[in-house]
């Protein structure tokens, strides 16, 4: 059922994180990479994108439950499913000729 399908908010927003701080770590090791202290950089670039590609596995594992358990939903209600598409068709069908 959709009371199934996991909310990983929490999750979407570390990735999110994790993915600037991997960017601003990027820029900072670019800009000082002949500096001093370039090795400490590049290890904290490198462990800032280890938990970037950690985060994304879980958030690809979270998005791929979620779709599992839609497709059980609406294998187990399909005229329920029709009837939301439709519904759903009909309400941006109406904000799209609103423009």
């Amino acid at each position: 059922m959709i009371d199934k399908i996991p909310t990983q908010t929490g999750t979407r927003e570390q990735l999110v994180t994790d993915l600037k701080t991997v960017i601003h770590d990027a820029e900072a090791w670019l800009r000082n990479g002949g500096a001093l202290g370039g090795e400490e950089l590049k290890a904290k670039f490198e462990t800032t994108l280890a938990s970037a590609k950690a985060g994304l596995a879980h958030y690809q594992e979270t998005v791929v439950d979620a779709a599992k358990a839609t497709d059980e939903y609406v294998k187990e209600n399909p005229w329920k499913s029709v009837g939301l598409g439709a519904a759903v068709g009909v309400v941006v069908g109406m904000l799209i000729a609103r423009k």
